[in-house]
């Protein structure tokens, strides 16, 4: 009787500890890990200096769509926030970035030029605007 209930109990923790293993990665956090994990591998980023959100993550099978926030670190800023959205793959149940969709929010590039609505290159006078700059024959 004392054999059956120790195996009884043996079974029922090898049970236990066999259903722990299986994580669920159906999560914001989950899917904002694997996007941290793709920003680590990039030399031109530093993690510490932004604060990252997953704003929505949608799943399917084996997959899952999310739009990623990023903002400097500590900043209230609405404008200054930049959207990415990403597709990431489950592997190994971890999320992996499987690639960038959109950007969206302040010009990832730094520019702070708008293209000008009649076509000409940004940064361009209209027409009839007196030259900037140095005026011809300044001595500096």
């Amino acid at each position: 009787m004392l054999a059956n209930a120790v195996l009884g109990i043996t079974a029922f923790v090898a049970i236990l500890s066999l259903s722990g293993c299986a994580k669920n990665i159906q999560t914001k956090e989950a899917v904002r890990d694997g996007v941290l994990a793709h920003l680590k591998t990039r030399g031109d980023l530093d993690l510490k200096l932004m604060d990252v959100d997953v704003a929505n993550v949608s799943f399917r099978k084996g997959e899952a769509d999310a739009t990623v926030s990023f903002r400097a670190k500590g900043s209230t800023d609405p404008g200054g926030a930049m959207t990415m959205s990403y597709t990431l793959e489950e592997k190994d149940g971890k999320w992996e970035v499987k690639g960038k969709r959109s950007a969206t929010g302040a010009d990832p590039h730094g520019g702070g030029i708008p293209s000008s609505p009649s076509g000409a290159s940004p940064g361009a006078l209209p027409p009839g605007h007196p030259p900037a700059g140095p005026a011809a024959g300044a001595k500096n």
